[in-house]
């Protein structure tokens, strides 16, 4: 996996930015204004969007398996609000947290069909494990996810499955935006 220039994760904070502060996302001609680079809206990706505090810890996650946007950048934008507003986990991100949050954006390639564990790397691939209508997905390389068995496990916890007898199994890879910056509201235009 290999880690790139930060303008998603920049977009995904103006966006988590301006969402926290006044109730209301960027739209998309806005955003497109402040980042008009074509690979965010020239082609539908899915991603998802990842909020870490000040201490590293997660505080919200949220995206999409195949892309719901006619763009890489409205998706972000979506899935931007969901992470800081809709995590099931957490409560929604509040003003004075932003400028301690750091903001990651993952855009997945298509889920990969595969048909055993050997076929998974936790550093390389992603993994999403299905049964009926139960899924889980893991993103790769995140830490203390060393082997594809605790990668495995984890999904399946994730899809509320206890083992993975009968279980169908994808793989896919990210292209991982990490900004490494806080969202300070200042940065969102108003």
């Amino acid at each position: 996996m290999e880690r790139k220039a930060p303008f998603q994760a920049s977009l995904a904070a103006c966006q988590i930015a301006r969402f926290v502060r006044t109730g209301r996302g960027l739209s998309r001609d806005e955003a497109r204004s402040c980042y008009p680079d074509e690979a965010l809206w020239g082609a539908p990706g899915a991603c998802f969007v990842s909020i870490k505090g000040s201490d590293g810890s997660l505080r919200g996650c949220i995206g999409t398996i195949l892309p719901t946007a006619p763009s890489l950048g409205e998706e972000i934008l979506a899935n931007a609000v969901a992470a800081c507003s809709q995590d099931p986990r957490f409560l929604p991100v509040t003003p004075p947290e932003l400028p301690g949050l750091r903001i990651s954006v993952d855009a997945l390639s298509a889920p990969e069909p595969i048909s055993s564990p050997e076929e998974l790397d936790p550093r390389r691939y992603g993994v999403i494990v299905s049964r009926g209508r139960a899924r889980g997905l893991l993103l790769p390389d995140l830490p203390g996810v060393d082997s594809v068995e605790e990668q495995l496990r984890i999904a399946c916890a994730k899809a509320g499955l206890a083992s993975l007898q009968g279980v169908q199994l994808a793989r896919f890879t990210v292209e991982r935006y990490d900004g490494g910056e806080a969202v300070d509201a200042a940065s969102a235009p108003a």
